[in-house]
């Protein structure tokens, strides 16, 4: 596994090599062209003045009364006008060669042929103790024709020298600059790696619930303070996951404990004495009642845990609701009746929607089982059927207490009840609407309350429509 560490220190070192490197070559390379430049212009100069005195010397510049037809006349006054420099014929033969310059080797022919044409040449060759000379060879005409090409050389002792010494400063440059870019890069890497240090100290300290550790805020970069605040926002949201599962674990315990302590009760009643078959039939009547109840209980779980956490795929085909609410209204009319609730139904007509009939069903039973268990006897339940822009919106109002507005935000977590709703008398597991909420999120829509206490409840289900 590699160091993030590592990583930056060695990219660092890669950069500043990468612009020294750069820097080097670019200022290398600028440098020679402006000391060769520099020689080729004293080599320029001292090639004009001496060929103005071969031409003076020559007759060219005619006013100084020299012969332009004598040849030998003119190699003779060539020998005398200077001693540092070689003359050439057009044909490339040395007519002259001055007592200060070494014997060097001919021009080249395509250099030959530039400087017929009037062109200032320049070319650069080795000596024998391993020097370098610049040479110029430099056109001297005559009625707009070469006469003459003088060569003129320059010693490139000192641009060498120069650039081996630029090349010494850039080694010892390159050697400080990486230097200062390791050891920077490690305080640089220390000091942006700190909040993640930070982080990762607070993450070994947790180990169990309570998730109640926070990392420290207040980190010296925008963006590791808000990697901090989403860190701890992720820790509140696991708090919050886990005291919700301690929460429905306990209450599950709670929920199961109870019809099983009122078996066990009534079958130790049972059999501390001699009892007669029909008390033994009672008794058995009795524990079944709690057996059943535990069954209901359990099944609520399991299709609780169907429902939460990771969806799978439903089976959803578009139906009506409307024969839905109709089937449910008419099997719980029953229940109404018995304890004198007026239990009505209001349907407008409204499109399809995408869903499973069953689980639909099973939202509305389990309304209307609420509704029922919360409205006294005389009371009344309207339930209504009606469509918005783009969804289904079903209905449940109830004429019962009412929830106080603290209950609400909770009203659908699993096992939870209002105050009221835990008077002995009034069944339930605390199931019903969690399973409601999760179905109704299944199918793509949501559902919601409104109530204040003493003005009954409402609950309210939206669904997507499909147009049909």
């Amino acid at each position: 596994m590699r160091s993030f560490h590592r990583h930056i220190r060695r990219a660092a070192l890669l950069m500043m090599l990468g612009l020294i490197f750069t820097f080097g070559i670019l200022l290398y390379t600028a440098l020679s062209v402006v000391l060769y430049r520099h020689v080729d212009q004293e080599l320029l100069a001292t090639a004009q003045a001496e060929a103005r005195r071969v031409e003076v010397a020559t007759g060219v510049l005619r006013e100084f009364g020299g012969s332009d037809d004598d040849d030998d006349t003119d190699e003779r006054l060539i020998r005398e006008a200077s001693r540092s420099v070689v003359v050439l014929s057009p044909d490339g033969i040395a007519v002259w060669t001055g007592a200060a310059v070494a014997r060097r080797p001919g021009l080249a022919q395509i250099l030959v042929g530039r400087a017929l044409q009037g062109e200032v040449v320049y070319d650069t060759l080795e000596t024998g103790s391993g020097s370098q000379v610049r040479r110029i060879s430099f056109p001297i005409l005559r009625d707009g024709e070469v006469r003459y090409i003088l060569q003129t050389e320059a010693s490139l002792r000192v641009v060498r020298e120069s650039l081996q010494m630029l090349l010494g400063l850039l080694g010892v440059a390159a050697f400080l600059g990486l230097v200062a870019a390791w050891l920077s890069s490690g305080w640089l890497a220390r000091e942006a790696l700190l909040p993640v240090e930070a982080l990762s100290g607070t993450a070994e300290q947790i180990t169990s619930p309570p998730l109640d550790i926070r990392a420290p805020v207040d980190a010296s970069y925008v963006e590791f303070q808000r990697l901090a605040h989403v860190f701890n926002g992720m820790l509140d949201r696991l708090h919050k996951v886990f005291e919700s599962q301690r929460r429905f674990v306990a209450d599950a315990a709670h929920e199961l404990k109870t019809p099983l302590t009122a078996i066990r009760g009534h079958l130790e009643v049972a059999l501390q004495r001699a009892r007669s078959a029909e008390e033994y039939g009672e008794a058995m009547l009795t524990a079944l009642g709690e057996v059943e109840r535990l069954i209901g209980l359990v099944q609520s779980l399991l299709t609780l845990a169907q429902l939460s956490g990771k969806r799978t795929a439903m089976d959803m085909k578009p139906l009506a609701l409307e024969p839905i609410l109709r089937e449910v209204a008419s099997d719980l009319n029953v229940l109404a009746q018995d304890r004198a609730i007026t239990l009505t139904l209001a349907v407008s007509p409204v499109p399809m929607v995408l869903g499973q009939a069953g689980r639909l069903k099973q939202v509305m039973i389990n309304l209307l089982d609420n509704s029922l268990r919360h409205t006294p006897t005389g009371g009344d339940i309207a339930v209504t059927l009606a469509a918005t822009e783009s969804t289904a919106r079903i209905t449940v109002k109830d004429s019962g207490p009412g929830i106080a507005p603290e209950h609400l935000p909770h009203l659908f977590e699993p096992f939870y009840r209002a105050d009221q709703a835990r008077e002995k008398g009034i069944g339930g597991t605390g199931l019903g609407l969690a399973i409601v909420k999760e179905i109704v999120e299944a199918h793509g829509g949501d559902v919601q309350v409104e109530s204040e206490a003493g003005k009954g409840a409402v609950f309210s289900v939206s669904l997507p429509v499909t147009g049909e």
